[in-house]
């Protein structure tokens, strides 16, 4: 899949100067670990506190807050699914994540974006899967939508950005 607006970098994604990053949040949008722990660290203790008048978020869905002392102007907080061998719609919930978020980023207007790999870490979905999973999911959102300029898969490591690359091949 080749579109100009997507890119891979390995790296913090609470340095990223863009419209928004993505939170890989939990269903309470509580400060947790990993990457959502980073950025809530990152924010500071008012992005628990709007995350908290917020409540909740299903999981498959997101929710968008202020990005507060990030370089990022909001955090969109996708709730990924738990890996439980695939059967149980796993690949739907992370599939609606992603484009909830793109929606959501669209509606406040913003023109960038970047994505952790989401639900890769405590959540165990398999990386090779759930990068499948992003890039034809943002692939195919960008081919029916205008104003997004760029979509960055910010993630940890070289390993995973190769997973991006290898998907992002095919």
């Amino acid at each position: 899949m080749s579109d100009s607006r997507l890119e891979i970098h390995a790296g913090d994604i609470t340095k990223i100067e863009v419209g928004a990053i993505v939170n890989a949040a939990n269903e309470r949008l509580a400060p947790g670990g990993g990457v959502c722990g980073a950025i809530h660290r990152a924010a500071g203790p008012e992005l628990a506190r709007e995350c908290a008048a917020i409540g909740h978020c299903p999981t498959g869905e997101a929710r968008i807050t202020g990005g507060y002392a990030l370089p990022a102007k909001h955090v969109v907080h996708a709730v990924g699914p738990v890996w439980r061998g695939g059967a149980e719609g796993e690949a739907e919930q992370l599939a609606g994540c992603y484009r909830m978020s793109l929606e959501l980023a669209k509606a406040a207007g913003l023109a960038s974006i970047a994505f952790p790999a989401i639900s890769t870490g405590i959540f165990g979905y398999p990386v090779d899967r759930a990068t499948g999973v992003a890039v034809d999911t943002v692939g195919a959102w960008l081919k029916e939508n205008d104003g997004l300029e760029r979509v960055i898969f910010c993630v940890f490591g070289e390993e995973v950005a190769q997973a991006y690359r290898r998907a992002l091949g095919r």
